[in-house]
């Protein structure tokens, strides 16, 4: 065993390579200097800025207030690689040095004095580090609001509550909550009918003794009604569905969040990339001698009413290796009306049994596709309420072991679904209410059909609510997300029971770029006409005194309504459904024998975990979760996260003394349909529940017990 007393140079790895290892090491070396940048002769590349002192105040906040910038680093590592270096500069950072005692200033810190900013050189690099006071807080010690004995009690009361919300007596008077204040009580008067209001403001500020004292005048001026209304821009598109949709009548009265209200309506038919609503108030008149109707000028710029779709795709997990494209169609305006309709087909293959960590070379190509059309009604009883009919036909194979036995069957299904529902959005309230029924066929891609597997058809009515008060969809910060879904099946077809998903989740900014973002979720199933086999099967692998044919059909069913955890949007310490109640399947798998389980008894020879201890799907879940989500560089970010998850095999039993704990690290980069996901999920050793009687073996990678997992979007 050769060991090494220092570490390699580069040119001794290069050396070491072979013939063509070190061509191709060569050009790797030559497209990375390709993609490095120079600093300019004399002058010095700026790679950190620091604050010291800054106690109450974010560094992040106080580098987006100045001038100078670190060089960006590719990857988060490497200045001067793809990105040019930011150049020190002493004459700017003297600027920044007053940028910064003027912004705290506006955040209310009137005695914040910048000490000195200091400049430490090494080699090429400039660290900068500014030394801040922040001195006394000031705070809001009167806050007057004149003018509200003109209003109704309850209009003053509303008032009065809005511009608490911005500046509050005792907190910090800070010039952009004292701005936000002033804006938000003129909005609460536009809001109940004052278009014509003026508020005017006056701030008095204490500096010995820290205090400052806040006011406001309004005159509201009288009450206004909608005037006539008039499209600008439509183009080719109705008018008729789109005034539907609007939903302001001449005549009501005036109120600007009806108005806000009205443009997301125009922006939720997807047919306009950008709406206004210009209130046509004139200028430098009085409010009194205003006219109390104002017309309405709508303008819009419409997006493309047709569209299509085409892209290729891929996916690697230790359960299978698929590849597909992916076509799609869409018309906002079909058989006009404004009308939506949709239609997207995923034709793939899966080659089998690809997977990893080994990627064994595929001996069967399964092929499987998805074909999805959806029809969407603007205007159905009110303008805003809309109608939908929702189709999906799919087929696939159907793989619950990353094992695999040369010869054995490969079960599949054939899935066809249809919703007709009706879903209505009011402000951040989203509700959906929705028919649906759903009909599963197995076949078998590979070897003979077990005899005992029949259709199963599940019809269920859903109810579908979200409150959705993030700042982004996408990369939300801050704000709350509550949605709930509640099935009932028994309208016909085979199932009948409830089930319920109510979840919770919070973004909570820590730093200006950085979030912690927190998940809780549980499910609820109460069958009334199956699941009786899951107990028995998961302690014993047999299902108790149930037959045959109600042991599988029991199977088939909880496949189409229990709940499995583990995977890319739950615990990601774990493949997809490793997390809840195994057992056998007597229909999957050739080791188990046609006839029921006889090669799952573990004193058979031919026995094999893998094969006889599958995911059979649970009666209660739970799941949480907790991230910790910061900047790296550009459009690359990073993630902590933990998971924490449980699936049992009985009725409302939350199992919180099984937490199925993991920890593991994200990296995102961003992309226009959202972040690009990868996640490393470890399952922690020491804080596992010893295993259960009725849980499976976790599937380790390489060894380690590690799950990996790619997505588009966040986690949650």
């Amino acid at each position: 065993m050769t060991r090494w007393d220092r570490a390699p140079s580069m040119l001794e790895i290069q050396l070491r390579l072979g013939g063509r290892a070190r061509q191709w090491f060569a050009v790797l070396v030559l497209v990375a200097c390709a993609g490095c940048a120079a600093i300019p002769g004399r002058r010095a590349s700026l790679d950190h800025v620091d604050f010291v002192g800054n106690a109450h105040v974010d560094s992040d906040e106080l580098r987006d207030h100045i001038a100078s910038t670190e060089s960006p680093r590719f990857l988060g590592l490497f200045e001067g690689v793809i990105y040019d270096y930011e150049i020190f500069d002493r004459y700017v950072l003297e600027r920044d040095l007053q940028r910064v005692e003027r912004y705290y200033r506006t955040r209310g810190y009137y005695k914040a004095r910048v000490r000195a900013g200091r400049v430490y050189f090494k080699g090429r690099g400039a660290r900068v580090e500014i030394l801040v006071v922040e001195g006394p807080l000031t705070r809001v010690a009167r806050l007057d609001i004149h003018g509200l004995e003109t209003l109704p009690p309850e209009i003053a009361l509303r008032v009065k509550r809005r511009v608490l919300r911005a500046l509050s007596l005792g907190g910090a008077f800070d010039e952009t909550r004292y701005d936000e204040a002033s804006g938000e009580l003129k909005k609460a008067l536009n809001d109940h009918g004052y278009a014509y209001a003026e508020v005017t403001r006056a701030a008095d500020v204490d500096m010995p003794r820290d205090l400052a004292s806040v006011g406001f005048w309004i005159t509201p001026g009288i009450l206004a009604r909608y005037g006539s209304v008039r499209f600008v821009g439509l183009g080719a598109i109705p008018e008729a569905p789109v005034r539907r949709a609007l939903a302001l009548e001449p005549g009501a009265t005036y109120s600007l969040k009806e108005l806000e209200s009205a443009q997301q309506a125009l922006l939720d038919l997807g047919v306009f990339s950008s709406v206004k609503i210009e209130p046509d108030l004139p200028e430098n008149a009085s409010p009194d001698q205003q006219r109390p109707d104002i017309p309405l000028r709508v303008v819009v710029e419409p997006s493309k009413l047709r569209s299509v779709q085409v892209g290729v795709g891929a996916e690697l997990d230790t359960l299978r290796t698929d590849l597909h494209l992916t076509a799609g169609w869409e018309d906002r305006n079909f058989l006009g009306g404004l009308r939506r309709f949709t239609v997207q087909f995923v034709p793939g293959v899966v080659l089998y049994p690809t997977r990893l960590p080994n990627l064994p070379a595929p001996q069967h190509v399964l092929p499987e596709g998805r074909l999805r059309t959806e029809f969407r009604q603007p205007g159905v009883f009110e303008a805003r309420t809309n109608g939908f009919i929702k189709t999906q036909l799919t087929a696939s194979p159907v793989l619950l072991t990353p094992e695999y036995q040369a010869g054995s069957p490969v079960l599949g299904y054939g899935d066809a679904r249809a919703g007709v529902g009706l879903d209505r959005t009011y402000w951040k309230f989203f509700g959906a209410l929705s028919q649906n029924v759903q009909f599963s066929v197995p076949f078998m891609y590979l070897g003979p059909k077990d005899p005992d597997l029949n259709p199963i058809v599940v019809s269920y009515p859903e109810l579908n609510l979200t409150l959705d008060l993030r700042n982004d969809r996408v990369h939300p910060h801050q704000g709350v997300y509550v949605a709930s879904d509640l099935q009932v099946a028994g309208v016909g077809g085979d199932a009948r029971d409830v089930k319920i998903q109510p979840e919770l989740r919070g973004y909570v900014p820590i730093a200006k770029r950085v979030t912690f973002a927190s998940r809780a979720a549980i499910g609820l199933l109460f069958p009334q006409n199956y699941g009786s086999t899951v107990e028995s099967d998961a302690l014993t692998g047999t299902p108790g005194n149930a037959s045959r044919a109600a042991w599988v059909r029991d199977l088939q069913l909880m496949f189409l309504r229990g709940f499995f955890s583990g995977g890319p949007g739950s615990n990601r310490g774990y493949a997809l459904r490793e997390i809840g109640p195994h057992g056998v399947i007597p229909f999957y798998n050739g080791a188990q024998g046609a006839g029921g389980a006889t090669n799952c008894d573990p004193t058979n020879p031919a026995y094999s975990e893998a094969s006889c201890d599958l995911p059979l799907g649970g009666f209660t879940l739970w799941e949480a979760s907790a991230e910790l989500r910061y900047p790296i560089t550009g459009e690359f970010a990073g993630t902590l996260f933990s998971d924490a998850s449980d699936v049992s095999d009985r009725r409302a039993d939350f199992r919180f003394d099984r937490p199925h704990l993991s920890a593991g690290l994200g990296f995102r980069y961003d992309t226009p349909v959202g972040p690009l996901r990868l996640d490393v999920g470890y399952r922690i050793p020491g804080a596992q529940a010893p295993k259960a009687a009725d849980e499976g073996t976790p599937q380790t990678l390489f060894g380690l017990p590690v799950a990996v997992s790619l997505g588009i979007g966040e986690s949650f």
